[in-house]
């Protein structure tokens, strides 16, 4: 009997062992990617956030933590980190509800829906350079469509990116048009996936539209909902393109997100030691705020 279990038991352990290497051989592509394009330039970036480096971006003086204390000393650092939460302020809650109030919609059963939903989720095939370019027309201060709007209803004009009270306000308006289609494509299909059987219960008990939307509706989609806040939220810290096109962190610093501060101090002013201190901020600062959605944001979310 002893004999037995025993050959057993190795025979269970070989098993598993089997599938462990199994396993790792289909993982394989996927951590040689990750490690590549993801683990390695974390890594680096860290490493490289404790020294003075040259043009070249190589090592050259060990300072520790001074990067890091020269960061919290900077005003202009400072007003890069006010210019992110106003500007993630702007466009995730308004992006959040623009999309949803579209997605409902587009959700109703009428004749010709299927062209407003292509309309609504148009922004997701365009580029953030090729949109950026079109809004720059929009916004421009003499030939642009908004100004000539605001002279037809005799208002004055704005200088949309050229005034530090207007341009973070101007590229949050636009970035929340470019990540519309997006977020609106996978709220509708969200609501596309609620069982219609409870709206039809909810009628016969005499609900109307706002009692549905409000106890049907929002939890039944409040994990499609806990899924687009958290990528908007991150996809906002990360926001660098239409910033690099429209404003270019100006006018007068007022458009300096951390990520486009990033790549002035790497790559304008070759500073990668305090560039890459930055960097190794930003991810904190988007690690501790993804944590706090899922900590506190999850609590709502009705999986079933």
């Amino acid at each position: 009997m002893k004999g037995s279990s025993s050959l057993h038991a190795k025979q269970s352990i070989w098993k598993k062992s089997l599938n462990a290497r199994t396993a790792l051989l289909y993982l394989f592509p996927s951590i040689l990617l990750f490690s590549v394009f993801v683990f390695y330039p974390m890594f680096r970036t860290i490493y490289l956030s404790f020294f003075l480096t040259d043009q070249h971006g190589s090592a050259a003086l060990f300072v520790g933590l001074e990067n890091y204390a020269y960061l919290l000393e900077s005003q202009a650092f400072r007003n890069s980190i006010k210019a992110t939460v106003l500007f993630v302020l702007y466009t995730v809650p308004a992006g959040v509800i623009l999309a949803l109030f579209l997605a409902l919609i587009a959700n109703e059963k009428l004749k010709g829906i299927g062209f407003f939903r292509t309309i609504y989720s148009s922004s997701m095939g365009i580029s953030v350079a090729a949109s950026s370019v079109v809004w720059l027309f929009l916004f421009h201060p003499s030939v642009g469509m908004f100004n000539r709007l605001l002279t037809l209803v005799h208002l004055p004009e704005v200088q949309w990116l050229l005034d530090p009270d207007w341009a973070l306000l101007s590229v949050s308006i636009s970035t929340i048009w470019l990540n519309t289609g997006f977020s609106f494509l996978i709220l509708l299909g969200g609501l596309q996936n609620i069982d219609g059987y409870l709206y039809e219960s909810a009628k016969i008990d005499g609900a109307g539209y706002w009692y549905q939307l409000r106890r049907i509706t929002i939890p039944m989609l409040s994990p499609t909902l806990f899924f687009i806040i958290t990528i908007s939220l991150i996809n906002a810290f990360q926001s660098f393109g239409q910033i690099d096109i429209l404003t270019k962190g100006g006018p007068s610093q007022a458009t300096n997100l951390i990520v486009y501060s990033i790549y002035r101090e790497a790559f304008v002013n070759y500073q990668f030691g305090t560039a890459s201190a930055q960097a190794v901020f930003l991810f904190l600062c988007i690690l501790i705020v993804t944590i706090l959605q899922f900590k506190f944001g999850e609590r709502k979310v009705h999986y079933q």
